[in-house]
């Protein structure tokens, strides 16, 4: 994976408590971890199509997210694929477009990244509230790690920075 430009992308709106959880993971990433120099952090908050430039710029995208599945708040998700609209982000957006619809964009246009989800599903995505609810701002530091593993299994090597 060294040979390929990379973009880790958080989303969310961070107005709506653990809708931003994905923005949020970012700066925590980037905050305690060294990244290698093909690889880029970017808070893509709410800018669906906005966005297009910074995906057809890479060759994977590594998308964090919340994600509304079956089981309880608080799982981490693992998507590719199809399972890509399971992402909040991916499927039903507020927004003016969804990522997938994106991505869709990015592939008519020439250049369509390879794309994975790690997302949490979330405890209160609804209520106005700058800020994560209490339960998602523990589990922030471990998700982050399963992040940072599941990218290191991928060749994504970060090193924590000394605290």
């Amino acid at each position: 994976m060294n040979d390929k430009r990379i973009l880790i992308l958080g989303v969310g709106n961070i107005l709506l408590t653990d809708e931003g959880f994905g923005v949020r993971a970012v700066e925590y990433l980037e905050a305690h971890y060294r990244w290698p120099a093909h690889v880029r952090l970017m808070d893509g908050g709410t800018q669906g199509l906005m966005l297009m430039p910074e995906l057809q710029e890479c060759d994977f995208l590594v998308v964090l997210d919340v994600v509304l599945g079956p089981e309880a708040p608080g799982t981490v998700y693992l998507l590719e694929g199809e399972d890509l609209r399971k992402s909040l982000s991916f499927r039903d957006s507020m927004h003016q477009t969804d990522l997938l619809d994106t991505l869709i964009t990015c592939d008519l246009a020439g250049n369509r990244p390879e794309a994975v989800v790690i997302g949490l599903q979330p405890f209160d995505y609804k209520t106005m509230h700058v800020g994560l609810s209490p339960q998602a701002e523990a589990l922030l530091p471990e998700f982050c790690r399963k992040a940072v593993a599941e990218m290191a299994r991928r060749g994504i090597l970060a090193e924590p920075k000394a605290e």
